[in-house]
């Protein structure tokens, strides 16, 4: 990692996703296999995946299963969010925690320049990168103690 983090160096790129004709049942099953809230919803053009929204498994519960809608008659473009939120590759992870605080999301689809899907940026990532960059805070303090004995000794 480079000493400007950056969105693209700490999303996960191995990213679960739907098409929007995809039947919501099967979505929700694609949920469950690979052990994840979320699925990233894309058109594929000329080869590459364009993202268009995101499902949640809070979608799902929120506006199905409460409702009482059955999901075997729904598909993943029907129920998605579309006030989508992105990252760019290159963004960096202070614009990333804005952009997570600001429109209060938790997961943000990261893409290239055409819109394509390069990954997903999760809290979970930016915690995972914060707690590395506490560690070596509390690290340097334990050092500074240890300096400070060895050129004071008996001090």
């Amino acid at each position: 990692m480079g000493e400007r983090l950056t969105t693209g160096e700490i999303c996960t790129r191995d990213v679960s996703f739907a098409l929007r004709a995809m039947p919501l049942n099967e979505a929700a099953r694609l949920m469950r296999e690979n052990h994840v809230g979320s699925l990233v919803v894309v058109d594929e053009l000329a080869g590459q995946r364009i993202v268009v929204g995101l499902l949640t498994d809070r979608d799902i519960v929120t506006a199905v299963v409460a409702a009482g809608v059955d999901p075997g008659m729904l598909n993943v473009g029907e129920v998605m969010s579309t006030d989508l939120v992105t990252a760019r590759e290159d963004d960096s992870l202070i614009d990333l925690m804005r952009v997570m605080r600001r429109q209060g999301v938790r997961r943000v689809p990261v893409v290239g320049g055409q819109g394509e899907l390069i990954g997903l940026a999760t809290l979970d990532d930016v915690l995972a990168v914060l707690s590395e960059e506490l560690a070596l805070l509390v690290a340097a303090i334990g050092t500074e103690g240890q300096r400070e004995r060895r050129m004071r000794p008996g001090a």
